[in-house]
């Protein structure tokens, strides 16, 4: 009663009383049969799906995605592939060739909701189901769907008899419903880019002739009935039988399998609570992934210490052609690889069952929160597993520079499926996430960074996480305010650019320096005076609307100087040195700063080295 009555109170006096809760998540419980017909290349399936509508709102649509409809010719992937400026090449205008024996679809027979029909059409890759009888917030309902589906041949992750001659990469293979958030429905079409889905847990039944062997998400729950490297027990299977496999996957948002008669089933332990299987196609291929297989244990073992612990008990690393691409529990990668390059990629599509398949980020709305992060992640951990003086980290910093110098950049705001460049795209997702969270490294510390990215996991798991909340984490991190941060860098194309303009001997035995701002972002600044006696000092230049300053240990010695207001082109400080003594001058030696134009970035200039620096850094 006094709680109300002081809100009351508040109220008339015109302050704003709210309560904010956990993220709450909508849930899925799948349970699925499926028949595949492996000459024809179709199946027929059932799916019971449990629904909770967890959040406040009623709901009187749902809509599913049919991902398969998008492997015809005239979809918006074929058209979009053939009329954006540098299609993809795996795509290019294959889908607008494809024969009705080779396009794929998914076709609803029936569907009911609570155990009554209903009404729906399908537009494209979505299913728009008129809902009957409303769906009341914290309420579960049944949906019973009967549905059939043609396998199309692989063009872009899915589909038969790709390039590397693996039989099925079934991804993106049954109807699936959308994901209702905060923010509402996200239904959008498929046109080869992102996806988003619901929290949920899957049982999955796949009956298929018994010559094949399957790998993909989840446990398999009968390996003794099954074989094929899942049991240490010999099963024989008679020609033309088929088998029925069983698998169960709890948490999470997908469900990828993939099915070839010639697999190879590798299985190699993490430690005591976590496996990885590998699958490939011949013995001409084992050799270079036997090589590969302690590296990848090695990778997940570096991942749990730096960004948080790996919770499933299994991941699949499997052969399915098209480059590489992530799922819960399982990836599909290109098999016939140099060692370096199966490497590369497994670890990449490992490292997104951190953040994506494990924070389940929409990654359609923000894919540079998935393949970003996963990008500055692999280049620790490929820096781990192949040392080199060249810090991994430039990659991405000079290919973000090279996409802003060739004029194509568009703000990470950009929804995935909407850059104007398959370019802009590619490396804004990949290469600036990643400079992203390596410049946040810089701009907070590397202690605090460190410890605010692993808080991010363990506090945001399982619950779809947007920029905002990775923000706020760092703020309690770090105690500094970053909105201006994430609004320059994330919101804009402003570039970073700083300059040493002047550098002035006084007589006072002291050394006078200007700093020129060029750019259109402020960043606060770490410049660093090498002396001639071999000792190091930072000075630190924070900004004022950080409203404090980082606290880092990479310097024996930091001189905090004045905050710099953001609207000043220049800044200017003394050393308290004969400029004698000085032997060099840098703005953030650590290079974790991405300044545009790093040739000004020292005194005395080191232009004439700035090239080979660069070319380093790419190789």
């Amino acid at each position: 009663m006094k709680f109300n009555l002081f809100v009351l109170l508040l109220a008339c006096s015109g302050l704003h009383v709210s309560a904010q809760s956990d993220r709450w998540q909508q849930r899925a419980k799948y349970q699925m049969n499926v028949d595949f017909n492996a000459e024809t290349h179709q199946y027929k399936g059932t799916q019971k799906l449990i629904y909770s509508n967890n959040s406040p709102d009623t709901l009187h649509k749902v809509f599913y995605h049919l991902y398969l409809n998008a492997f015809q010719p005239g979809s918006q992937m074929d058209v979009r592939s053939r009329t954006i400026s540098d299609p993809d090449a795996r795509v290019k205008d294959r889908i607008s060739k494809l024969a009705p024996s080779e396009i794929g679809y998914e076709k609803v027979i029936s569907l009911k909701h609570n155990g009554k029909p209903l009404k729906y059409e399908v537009v494209g890759t979505i299913l728009e189901v008129t809902l009957n009888e409303k769906i009341l917030p914290k309420t579960q309902h049944t949906f019973e769907m009967e549905f059939e589906a043609q396998v199309p041949l692989q063009i872009r992750r899915t589909g038969r008899n790709n390039s590397e001659g693996v039989e099925y990469s079934m991804a993106q293979w049954y109807p699936k419903m959308s994901e209702y958030d905060y923010e509402g429905w996200h239904s959008n079409p498929y046109i080869g880019r992102e996806f988003y889905g619901i929290w949920g847990d899957f049982d999955v039944k796949i009956t298929i002739d018994a010559a094949y062997v399957i790998a993909g998400t989840g446990y398999l729950q009968n390996p003794d009935k099954i074989g094929h490297g899942y049991s240490t027990k010999e099963v024989t299977h008679k020609p033309g039988e088929k088998l029925t496999w069983h698998f169960i996957a709890p948490e999470v948002h997908d469900f990828m399998w993939a099915a070839d008669r010639t697999y190879r089933h590798d299985i190699t332990k993490v430690d005591e609570n976590l496996d990885l299987h590998f699958f490939y196609k011949s013995d001409t291929l084992g050799k270079v992934w036997k090589e590969m297989e302690p590296l990848a244990v090695r990778c997940f073992q570096i991942m749990n210490a730096k960004f948080g612990r790996y919770p499933y008990k299994q991941y699949s690393v499997i052969q399915g052609g098209d480059g590489g691409m992530e799922y819960p529990m399982a990836t599909l990668i290109m098999g016939k690889q140099t060692l370096g390059g199966l490497v590369g990629v497994v670890v990449h599509e490992s490292i997104h069952s951190w953040f994506q398949m494990i924070l389940g980020t929409n990654e359609s709305k923000y894919p540079w929160m998935d393949e970003g992060f996963t990008t500055y992640a692999e280049n620790i951990v490929m820096g781990e597993l192949y040392p080199s003086r060249i810090d991994p980290q430039l990659r991405s910093t000079n290919s973000y520079r090279g996409l802003v110098k060739s004029g194509l950049e568009e703000p990470l705001t950009t929804h995935a499926d909407h850059y104007n460049t398959n370019r802009a795209y590619s490396i804004a997702s990949y290469s600036k996430g990643s400079v992203f969270l390596n410049q946040l490294n810089y701009v907070i510390g590397k202690e605090k960074f460190e410890r605010g990215i692993k808080r991010y996991f363990n506090e945001w798991k399982y619950k779809h996480p947007n920029p905002t909340d990775l923000k706020r984490i760092m703020e309690k991190e770090s105690g500094l305010e970053l909105d201006w941060y994430w609004e320059n860098f994330v919101g804009t194309t402003k570039t970073i650019d700083y300059g040493i303009k002047e550098v002035l001997a006084t007589s006072g035995k002291t050394t006078d320096v200007v700093i020129g701002r060029i750019g259109q972002m402020p960043m606060p600044l770490d410049i660093v005076v090498t002396y001639k006696d071999g000792s190091q000092e930072n000075f630190y230049i924070p900004l004022e609307i950080m409203r404090g300053e980082k606290e880092e240990k990479l310097y024996t010695k930091t001189t905090l100087l004045p905050d710099w207001g953001w609207t000043y082109p220049e800044y200017s400080f003394s050393i308290p040195r004969d400029m004698a003594d000085i032997q060099r001058i840098a703005i953030d030696p650590s290079q974790r700063m991405a300044d545009i134009n790093p040739d000004d970035n020292y005194y005395p200039s080191i232009a004439k080295e700035v090239p080979r620096i660069k070319a380093e850094a790419t190789k």
